[in-house]
């Protein structure tokens, strides 16, 4: 009779705990991070009784958690990756946002600025002209500094949230490191701490939001998290840490370092993933790309233009200035391990060969290399100078050692140092140093379009008269060293095609018609005095225009280009933000099913438990009743 009392109040006791679970999991619902719990029961036993075996009830095993390491990795893994896109996406969109189109665009300002050399070219005098063209100018440096100064923004607001980031790095690897020594000291020999490994789940799910994690589980119930593929960011019950400081090879930029016992390895951005990998590769890779585009193209308009104005003569009669303060050579970057005295720099050799990238010099055993780090093209020379990309590497004192290493970004402050350096409009350059008279005889079937100089030589302003022959080609007397060789060396001619630019002595001359037989045309210096209608420089910056610079995309078009792979760029991050949150979300809900707490099953368990409950309560009472009954019969 005891026995059955006995299971009668096992069963009531067991059906009971799992009321409580199952009214703990629908508490639970919502809760973030909590795994649905389940009672596991066994038998009691058994006992003999006149050769019989007789049950002797249940008995509660342990409360269990629904859980699934495989599918928790999964979700951690695909949030992780989801998180370094959304990131990077969000910031690609806001440095969209900084190179508008249309009237606010820097293309607009550009082609604004070359346009209004239009009305100089055929108004040389007229001072409101000049005012506006220079006015223009200025107009587009302003807005390249402030373009510029945005980016500078972007940089200062991505290098704090790394520091955020990293110290909610630290502060959950720090409390992953608590919970551990929380779950080692309960851990029992049949139960497990159920809440704590939920909350340690919790921490490591929101860790692989900032950092792409790993774990290993060992035999205490501890958990070790590792990031950026080895590095030992939890140990068990302690934690390391992560640090933002400047970069070993640009101090301008910051990395990310893993400490150890006091000793720091530098973590290579790709490896971080997470939110953080996501704003470090922006602060790498996307940011620096769209700084040296901006500053390609300011540095190529500022060479250029000041390289046209200085060709040209002002109302006084004086050569022409800078049009545009030029920009000054830029200083490499010495890694912290050289050993040599070198300094070097980089200057502008031609503008319409400039790449966007910086670039990594090397002295070697051989001589020296120069690397371009955006695609890791690399050329080789004996010594400094060495010419790549339409730059000249200069060295500007001592030696360097084999194995030291400098940094150039040669853009990197164009665009934010860029100024207008005429102020007067009477100094703007706008007549041409040379001027062509047409022969007496010519018969009109020609035309001069424009004359104007294209480069500094030194026989720039020497006569020379252009002949043309019956067989449509020309003679030119008068050149000096360096010109082009004739087409026809018999007859010392050159070549004439109707609107092709002849071009010898540093000057080029267009003309139009068909030639005939003894037409000449000489070109000399201007002549003094007469530059108040003379705009034939103006015509030449107004040609620039067309000038290939930008990998072959003409002057005027250089920002339609920037735009272009910024909109590339932008396409792209956008699909693979979206595309990684919907793994992340599917990811997230095979962890859920498995894990989550469904209403319906626990109202379903709810009356089971429930009727199993009443039921108990029923046998323990009949059984009571059995035995006070017998009890009285003794009695009697």
């Amino acid at each position: 009779m005891t026995s059955s009392l006995s299971i009668g109040a096992g069963a009531l006791t067991t059906n009971l705990a799992a009321l409580q679970v199952i009214g703990n999991n629908i508490a639970n619902v919502n809760t973030s991070g909590y795994s649905r719990q389940t009672v596991q029961t066994q038998s009691a036993g058994y006992q003999t009784l006149g050769g019989m075996y007789f049950g002797k009830g249940v008995e509660l095993s342990s409360v269990t958690r629904s859980h699934s390491a495989y599918l928790t990795r999964e979700a951690q893994v695909a949030s992780s990756v989801a998180a370094a896109d959304s990131e990077r996406y969000t910031r690609m969109s806001q440095l969209e946002s900084l190179f508008p189109i249309g009237e606010e665009g820097l293309g607009a300002a550009v082609n604004s600025m070359l346009n209004a050399w239009n009305d100089v070219a055929s108004s040389p005098s007229d001072l409101s002209a000049r005012v506006v063209a220079i006015s223009r100018g200025d107009d587009l440096a302003a807005r390249m500094r402030d373009t510029a100064t945005q980016l500078d923004t972007m940089v200062n607001s991505g290098r704090l949230q790394a520091k955020t980031s990293v110290d909610n790095i630290n502060r959950l690897a720090s409390d992953i490191a608590k919970l551990n020594q929380k779950v080692i000291e309960n851990q029992g020999n049949q139960g497990q701490p159920n809440d704590l490994l939920d909350q340690r789940d919790a921490a490591l799910a929101e860790l692989s939001q900032y950092v792409q994690i790993s774990t290993v589980s060992a035999d205490d119930g501890s958990v070790s998290v590792f990031v950026g593929g080895s590095q030992p960011l939890v140990l068990g019950q302690s934690a390391n840490k992560l640090q933002v400081v400047a970069d070993n090879t640009d101090p301008a930029q910051i990395q990310i370092n893993f400490v150890q016992g006091g000793v720091s390895h530098t973590m290579a951005h790709a490896s971080l993933g997470g939110s953080l990998g996501g704003l470090m590769g922006f602060l790498k890779d996307d940011l620096p790309k769209m700084e040296n585009l901006l500053g390609r193209m300011s540095l190529a308009l500022t060479t250029e233009m000041n390289t046209q104005h200085t060709l040209g003569v002002d109302l006084q009669g004086n050569a022409g200035g800078n049009f545009f303060v030029p920009a000054a050579p830029v200083v490499g970057t010495p890694a912290n391990t050289n050993s040599g005295t070198a300094q070097i720099h980089s200057e502008v050799t031609d503008p319409a060969a400039l790449k966007a990238s910086d670039y990594k010099v090397s002295f070697v055993a051989s001589g020296v290399t120069v690397t371009r780090m955006s695609d890791g093209t690399t050329s080789s020379f004996a010594s400094l100078p060495a010419e790549v990309d339409g730059l000249s590497f200069q060295l500007d004192s001592g030696a360097g050692a084999v194995g030291d290493s400098f940094k150039v970004r040669p853009f990197s402050a164009a665009a934010r140092n860029m100024q207008l350096a005429i102020g007067a409009p009477n100094q703007l350059a706008v007549g041409s140093p040379v001027m062509v008279t047409p022969g007496t005889g010519n018969t009109g079937g020609m035309t001069i379009e424009k004359l104007y100089a294209v480069e500094p030589s030194a026989n720039l302003t020497d006569p020379v008269t252009i002949t043309f022959l019956a067989d449509g080609s020309f003679t030119a007397t008068g050149l000096g060293p360096g010109n082009p060789p004739p087409d026809n060396a018999a007859l010392s001619s050159y070549n004439y095609t109707p609107g092709q630019p002849l071009q010898f002595n540093g000057w080029s001359l267009t003309l139009r018609g068909s030639p005939t037989a003894g037409e000449s045309f000489t070109v000399t210096a201007s002549p003094a005095g007469g530059n108040s209608q003379n705009g034939g420089n103006a015509e030449a910056v107004l040609a620039l225009r067309d000038l290939a610079t930008f990998d072959g995309v003409s002057l005027s078009d250089g920002y339609g280009a920037l735009l272009s792979h910024l909109g590339t760029q932008v396409q792209s991050a956008k699909f693979s933000a979206s595309y990684s949150a919907q793994v992340a979300s599917n990811t997230e809900a095979a962890r859920s099913s498995v894990s989550g707490v469904n209403l319906d099953e626990e109202a379903a368990r709810l009356l089971q438990y429930q009727q199993a409950y009443q039921a108990s309560a029923k046998f323990l009472q009949i059984a009571q009743s059995t035995f006070d009954t017998l009890m009285q019969s003794v009695g009697r």
